[in-house]
């Protein structure tokens, strides 16, 4: 049983964290009254969204914060060039292409109610490659590569000059544009994914690498 001291020690302790809790919400009290009188400055507002953009940036790995993958595979001309003659993916044998790193099954592929989503939210998807030939005269190829699950890869291939580059020069790029694009050039590993027979793709051990700027 404790005694009187043991119980009057107890009792200065509760003061003192009272105390300590009314005047922490005081403080709080007193800086929220201080935001609302003085909203903060444009710099403090840049300096919290560059925080949280790099608070965000680690799962997008190995995408640097605030690169687009195309740009950082082709540079800005053929990134937004890519973009622009991206073509509509459609379903076929009723599955939607997909990225094969997060879908493997037709289930998964399924066409959804949404624009750009599967009936699983997994993101309709085309794999990209890019042979510049401009140095020595030719053309830009852009081969589009639909993965569905189950089926034979299909190649969609886009032929441009510098036409096509100028007129897409004014699009923007942006990560959540549909459908989703991911250079080959740049996908760490992208050799040494496995399938099966069925699914096999053309541009394995074809493509060379790009390396990051």
């Amino acid at each position: 049983m404790p005694d009187a001291a043991t119980a009057g020690r107890r009792g200065a302790a509760s003061v003192e964290y009272l105390a300590l809790a009314g005047i922490i919400g005081l403080l709080m009290v007193i800086a929220i009254a201080a935001l609302v009188a003085s909203p903060p400055r444009r710099g403090s507002r840049e300096l919290g969204e560059m925080l949280a953009r790099r608070i965000a940036c680690p799962p997008r790995y190995p995408v640097p914060c605030g690169r687009n993958p195309l740009a950082l595979a082709y540079g800005f001309p053929l990134g937004k060039l890519v973009r622009h003659l991206a073509p509509e993916p459609a379903a076929v044998g009723g599955e939607l292409p997909v990225d094969f790193r997060y879908c493997r099954r037709p289930s998964c592929a399924a066409p959804g109610d949404q624009p750009g989503l599967t009936a699983s939210n997994r993101r309709v998807t085309a794999f990209t490659s890019v042979d510049d030939r401009r140095r020595a005269g030719g053309p830009v190829r852009i081969r589009y590569w639909l993965y569905r699950p189950g089926l034979p890869w299909e190649r969609i291939e886009r032929t441009a000059g510098q036409g096509e580059i100028a007129a897409a020069s004014g699009i923007r790029l942006n990560l959540e544009d549909d459908p989703a694009l991911v250079p080959l050039e740049t996908l760490p590993g992208r050799d040494h994914y496995t399938f099966p027979r069925a699914e096999q793709p053309a541009w394995q051990w074809s493509i060379p690498p790009q390396p990051a700027d």
